[in-house]
């Protein structure tokens, strides 16, 4: 699919500009004249922007937030009664996100050649996840979008507060951090040089915890960069390796092993596990299509293995609570309460309050964790540089009082 940007008039003579998306430039010419559009110029978007213009576009994507939003907007359109192809363009127009913006003229596009929502949705897997895609079916064969949109944009906000204050509660603390390392390296390589040629010239003993911190200054003067070309392609071959089905299997398993932030990732996960299954539930879903899309949105390998495993169970008759009573990911906690909403025909409810609960598990970790890492940071920068400090200023002193 590509994008055209084109001028035309309509039947009253007015100008109109937009774009339009189509598989080539006759489908979009057809596609404008069956609005009663006179074309006056057409152009594909690829063609004006050029290479830098595909460099930008690669860089482009559709944050969570902004599809909130559009969600947001569409649940209110549908409860409207305004059909869905006016709906995408008029979101189409609207949107400041410009990936996004031609994907909702996509989409409108297919409308008009007789395609459901959900199957134009398909199209942009990049911005609508197959758990969109199957809510949106859902919403469709029920007859109820405008209350599915409204669950996706009540379920895609939740996930975006949660995600967002996690990630907002490292701003400071990686700050300090790049801090600390900025201060150690300009005393390493700009003040204790200075130091260390008046500490030699004195001719006196010079302490073993001085000579490690000369030691360590001249390793970074004379091979700094070599150790920054070493780490930046350690880096790289790390990143790679993450990538690998291997790598990012070992790299879920120290998320949730490391003290204290494992807990955290694990909270995060069994969030996302617990709201997605009520909201795909509570929108007529059968369990297993909403095991199989939850284990592509929890975002790490353990858990879709665990859920792709139970997703068998299940299908073997196996309830929900006793698939994933064979799996210690899952705590106690919430293989008894599944059991209760079995039991109780509740099951939807049941994943919900789990759901509540543990986002405010991870809300209460978050706030903890940011209020021990800032005094830690801030203590750690005051020893590493009055470490610094004694270390050169107490051999200085010591030659001060023997003259």
């Amino acid at each position: 699919m590509s994008v055209y940007t084109y001028k035309a008039l309509d039947k009253d003579g007015n100008s109109k500009e937009g774009t339009v998306t189509a598989v080539n430039v006759d489908v979009a010419i057809n596609s404008l004249q069956k609005r009663g559009l006179i074309i006056s110029d057409i152009k594909s978007d690829e063609a004006q922007t050029g290479f830098l213009g595909k460099n930008i576009a690669f860089f482009e994507r559709v944050k969570l937030k902004d599809l909130v939003i559009t969600s947001r907007q569409m649940a209110t359109l549908f409860e409207a009664q305004i059909s869905a192809l006016r709906i995408f363009r008029l979101l189409s127009a609207e949107s400041e996100n410009p990936k996004l913006a031609r994907a909702l003229a996509g989409i409108a596009e297919d409308l008009q050649g007789g395609s459901s929502i959900s199957g134009a949705l398909t199209k942009y897997p990049d911005i609508f996840s197959g758990f969109y895609v199957s809510m949106v079916k859902a919403g469709e064969e029920s007859g109820r979008l405008d209350q599915t949109f409204s669950f996706l944009a009540d379920y895609l906000d939740r996930t975006y507060e949660i995600t967002s204050k996690a990630k907002n509660a490292l701003i400071y603390p990686s700050f300090i951090i790049f801090t600390f390392f900025v201060v150690m390296g300009l005393m390493f390589t700009m003040v204790i040089p200075k130091i260390s040629s008046i500490l030699i010239e004195s001719g006196q003993e010079i302490p073993i915890y001085t000579k490690i911190v000369i030691g360590i200054s001249d390793l970074l003067i004379n091979y700094g960069v070599f150790l920054v070309i070493i780490l930046a392609v350690c880096g790289f071959f790390l990143y790679r390796f993450t990538k690998t089905g291997p790598g990012k299997e070992s790299l879920d398993q120290f998320k949730i092993s490391i003290p204290y932030i494992g807990s955290l990732y694990a909270k995060l996960y069994l969030a996302r596990v617990s709201d997605n299954l009520n909201t795909m539930l509570a929108s007529g879903i059968p369990m297993v299509k909403s095991l199989e899309l939850t284990q592509d949105v929890v975002d790490n390998d353990l858990y879709k293995e665990a859920i792709s495993k139970s997703v068998e169970d299940v299908k073997a008759g196996t309830p929900l609570s006793g698939a994933f009573a064979k799996h210690k990911i899952f705590p106690s906690i919430i293989i008894q309460l599944i059991k209760v909403g079995e039991e109780t025909g509740n099951l939807g409810e049941i994943l919900g309050t789990l759901a509540k609960f543990y986002r405010r598990e991870v809300t209460n970790a978050v706030d903890t964790l940011v209020g021990l890492i800032e005094p830690i940071m801030i203590v750690l920068l005051a020893v590493g540089v009055g470490f610094l400090l004694a270390s050169v200023l107490i051999p200085i002193y010591n030659i001060s009082s023997a003259f």
